[in-house]
């Protein structure tokens, strides 16, 4: 069996996104303030009597970009595809995330201790890309103290092995809108297959 060490890693990867996502790389800082602006101005372009709704949006998308960041993300994509007049909130963070350990952790140990952790869902999938844990999630919406208005955001979460590593690339979807989570599940599963590494 080949380990880690005996395999060269690969220098990158790739992932197909639909038409209408956003793509925000995460570093250096200066790109990263660049995106989020150019963002801003497409989402309010035409729209000049909103000065102040376009300022916050921009100082929400900064800081939800640099905390990405600080938590290893390498780029955060948004969704702005449209259904009528209505924009599908989702979004997509990868991250590299290292391991501390210098052999890899089995997938069937690790999506064991996903789903026990916070009542998630985890199994081992076959991506072309290789194997990886796949764990969706239902997340109670904060500030809702009435049980008959309980809203769930949709998390999907794919920790895909590096090849040649002890590290992992970790693929975070998440939308708010329960409503159509599974037609959402399936869109980010096709997302989540297209990964291929490249050399």
């Amino acid at each position: 069996m080949t380990g880690p060490q005996e395999t060269a890693p690969p220098a990158d990867y790739r992932l197909l996104l639909p038409d209408g996502w956003f793509r925000i790389l995460l570093d250096p800082p200066e790109q990263r303030d660049k995106a989020v602006d150019a963002l801003v101005e497409r989402q309010f372009h035409g729209i000049d009597n909103a000065p102040h709704l376009k300022e916050d949006l921009r100082k929400d998308l900064r800081r939800r970009a640099a905390k990405a960041h600080r938590s290893g993300g390498i780029e955060l994509y948004l969704s702005l595809q449209e259904i009528g007049p209505f924009t599908i909130p989702a979004s997509l963070l990868v991250t590299l995330a290292p391991l501390r350990h210098a052999a890899p952790l089995p997938l069937d140990a690790l999506a064991e201790t996903l789903s026990a952790a916070d009542g998630g869902t985890a199994s081992v999938e076959e991506l072309p890309s290789g194997p990886a844990v796949r764990v969706r999630r239902l997340i109670r919406q904060p500030g809702e103290e009435d049980a008959r208005q309980v809203h769930h955001s949709l998390s999907l979460e794919y920790h895909v092995p590096v090849p040649g590593t002890a590290a992992f690339l970790l693929l975070t979807f998440s939308t708010p809108l329960e409503q159509i989570a599974d037609a959402m599940a399936e869109l980010f599963d096709a997302i989540a297959a297209s990964l291929t590494w490249t050399e």
